[in-house]
């Protein structure tokens, strides 16, 4: 197979030769690298790459150029080549419309010329960019293939299970031709979806995410029984401690319900996080702490969840689900915080065929040229709006508040309010969802007045509040009313430690009641809600675990 292509675009051709020369001086050993002088030329090459069959790992492509820019350029070679890395070449005058491409064209990166010299402006860029290209696997290219009905929620879980994982997939509607081939060679009728076909042939008909797991080549075994360390969730504050242990000699594993990222996993985009002015998606992010992680030589294992703490002297042992167990000397909680569920009446029935807890960036195409509705405040809600806006006709934000200044930041809120088909709707809660095997219909309240308004939808996402994923540990690690774990200083009450706690020193800052068990992230009580301070956590608790061994 014909290596993968480098692409470069520039109408000035000083400029188009230079950065051909650059690259294909680092590259050109395991890349073609093709030059283009205009957007018209550069799609014409991209055709023929496509008919070819062959892959495009990256675009690099000039901001100003006459008839087609950069911009324009990148937004339509994403119709042929959505995977490829993006990177709009540009002049510090051109910055700010590089920053607004970032939601136009999802840009990885943008880069001012001149580059000189590339060993430090150049080739790490593109280093990046192409380790995330070869990670993340053309789908096309895949054959697990699942089957489902548009609004299965038992599909819907699948979906999600193998995104959030990072497992490419091929999506057939069982009402399509191929979609109902792979049903009758299977066996199975249309209403017993989802039917997930693997690449070696085997179908798995509505399968557990463990068994799924462990059939899309995910670990979900540890390969010892005792760990100096054992990370439990995967959200920011558990892959940063992950790393950090793994990465400081600890034998370290990660074990995680659902799949690594956490909430943030889920974001469309990241934009405040330090050291990513172009921001960087929640998969972006997951991705590249999942494969720091395991270089370092931690263990991750997904679709396994912990049940129960208990301590053996020295030791803390972990229960899983299935009678299985970890022990270590030490213990991270992460487990982070799970979306608040909306008690109206009707819209429970609706989990997964309507109503969404989080992003659910599964269904973004799916909402072309839809009414969408979010409910919440936070970052979280204004992040899904922005990405969701790409695809859907109208998107109504909803918010009891009668503004986001307080719970949004401010980037956030001029990107809302920059974006004609986004609409914010103060003062509302939603009270009732109908629909007949979907969501169909929303009743929408005024919390002011109390005026009801009834709207048609099928699509509503809810982005609020936050509960700690804690009840596994009730009765074991103290606790606060919420069920935030408590830590560190917060432990003493009139100077006194706990009652049982046996050391003869005062809990280590994000230390539980039980010594050696630390928290990290959303999960701590009083922790700051931010990705940054979580990956912060993480580290700081390994700094500690290290303390605590030490003193054993």
């Amino acid at each position: 197979m014909a290596n993968p292509t480098i692409l470069t675009v520039d109408d000035d051709p000083a400029v188009s030769r230079a950065v051909a020369r650059d690259i294909r001086r680092r590259y050109g050993d395991r890349y073609r690298v093709v030059r283009a002088v205009s957007g018209d030329e550069a799609l014409g090459a991209l055709r023929e790459i496509k008919l070819r069959g062959e892959q495009l790992a990256v675009m690099l492509a000039d901001y100003r150029m006459p008839e087609m820019n950069g911009i324009e350029f990148l937004e339509a070679a994403m119709d042929l080549f959505p995977l490829a890395r993006r990177v709009l070449l540009t002049a510090y005058a051109d910055t700010d419309a590089a920053i607004d491409a970032i939601n136009v064209v999802d840009l990885d990166h943008y880069l001012l010329k001149p580059w000189n010299p590339p060993e430090q402006h150049l080739y790490p860029v593109i280093d990046t960019l192409l380790d995330a290209w070869l990670a993340t696997p053309d789908p096309t290219a895949m054959e697990t293939r699942v089957v489902g009905h548009r609004w299965s929620a038992p599909s819907f879980a699948v979906r999600d299970f193998l995104t959030r994982n990072l497992v490419p997939y091929q999506w057939l509607l069982s009402d399509e031709p191929e979609g109902a081939r792979l049903l009758t060679a299977a066996g199975v009728a249309p209403t017993d979806v989802p039917l997930v076909v693997l690449s070696d042939g085997t179908s798995l008909v509505a399968p557990a995410e463990g068994d799924l797991a462990a059939r899309v080549g995910l670990s979900t075994v540890p390969t010892s029984d005792f760990y100096d360390l054992v990370v439990v969730g995967g959200g920011p504050a558990g892959l940063g401690a992950a790393v950090y242990g793994a990465s400081e000699g600890l034998r370290t594993v990660l074990v995680e319900r659902e799949a690594t990222g956490g909430q943030a996993g889920q974001s469309s985009r990241i934009e405040n996080y330090l050291g990513f002015p172009d921001g960087v998606s929640g998969s972006q992010l997951t991705e590249r702490a999942r494969r720091q992680a395991l270089k370092f030589g931690a263990e991750i294992l997904s679709a396994r969840e912990v049940v129960a703490l208990e301590t053996a002297g020295s030791a803390r042992v972990l229960r899983l689900g299935e009678g299985a167990s970890i022990t270590a000397h030490t213990v991270v909680l992460a487990t982070g915080v799970s979306y608040r569920r909306l008690t109206a009446p009707g819209l429970e029935d609706f989990t997964g065929a309507g109503v969404f807890y989080g992003s659910a960036v599964t269904e973004a195409l799916s909402c072309e040229g839809e009414e969408i509705f979010i409910v919440g405040g936070a970052n979280s809600a204004g992040q899904a709006a922005v990405y969701f806006s790409h695809y859907a006709r109208r998107v109504h934000l909803l918010i009891r508040g009668g503004d986001l200044v307080r719970s949004m930041s401010s980037y956030l809120i001029d990107q809302l309010n920059a974006i004609d088909h986004i609409v914010i709707h103060p003062w509302t809660e939603v009270v009732d969802g109908k629909g007949n095997g979907h969501l169909q219909q929303l009743t929408l309240r005024d919390t002011r007045s109390g005026a009801t308004d009834t709207v048609n939808t099928s699509w509503l996402f809810v982005f609020i509040g936050a509960e700690p994923r804690t009840d596994w540990l009730d009765g074991t690690v103290a606790r606060d009313p919420r069920g935030f774990v408590v830590t560190g200083p917060d432990l003493i009450a009139d100077g006194r430690r706990p009652a049982d706690w046996p050391l003869q020193r005062d809990p280590y800052h994000l230390e539980c009641s039980v010594p050696g068990v630390f928290a990290a992230g959303d999960v701590r009580a009083a922790s700051v809600k931010r990705v940054a301070s979580a990956v912060g956590e993480g580290a700081m608790a390994v700094t500690l675990v290290h303390r605590y061994m030490e003193a054993q």
